[in-house]
């Protein structure tokens, strides 16, 4: 009826283009649980959600978006964790401390810089999950900044949710 959803209602969305698939109360769910739940899934989650919605290209979108961020999380937190560590070591061998002195104190001034990093690494991993989880739940083909490109690639979505035909 007049091209309208069932419910007579055109889900909010920012950016709906005429002609694209509109999903479905359940796939917004979905979606918007794949960005939510790896706030404490971690890439278990969406990864999950990625595997049973595999019909949905609405939801395969988000949850490997979310996917995406956190490997992206996990690197950098590992990245992060073996530059501390290599710093420890390579402090303590370059200035052995004699028996009852204090250890350098570089140590003590890097570690709340690395410390507030890995929080800051957090604090964006959980806006960008909350923004997009409420992007996907008003029904949007919203894309994190370059991880986006990269799932749309992956899963051959134009940017309205088509399907990309097969280049030759």
């Amino acid at each position: 009826m007049n091209g309208e959803p069932a419910g007579g209602q055109f889900p909010m969305q920012g950016n709906f283009i005429s002609g694209a698939e509109i999903p479905t109360q359940d796939e917004r769910t979905m979606a918007t649980l794949a960005h939510v739940l790896q706030l404490v899934g971690w890439w278990i989650a969406p990864l999950v959600i990625f595997l049973v919605k595999r019909e949905s290209r609405f939801v395969k979108f988000h949850a490997l978006q979310a996917l995406l961020l956190q490997l992206v999380y996990m690197v950098m937190f590992g990245l992060c964790m073996v530059g501390w560590f290599a710093l420890i070591f390579l402090t303590i061998v370059q200035h052995p401390v004699p028996k009852g002195e204090a250890p350098p104190p570089a140590i003590f001034l890097v570690f709340p810089l690395v410390w507030l990093g890995f929080m800051g690494m957090y604090v964006l991993l959980t806006v960008m999950a909350i923004v997009y989880g409420i992007k996907a739940g008003r029904g949007e083909w919203a894309a994190y900044p370059v991880l986006g490109a990269w799932a749309r690639k992956m899963l051959r979505i134009a940017p309205d949710g088509r399907e990309l035909a097969e280049s030759a």
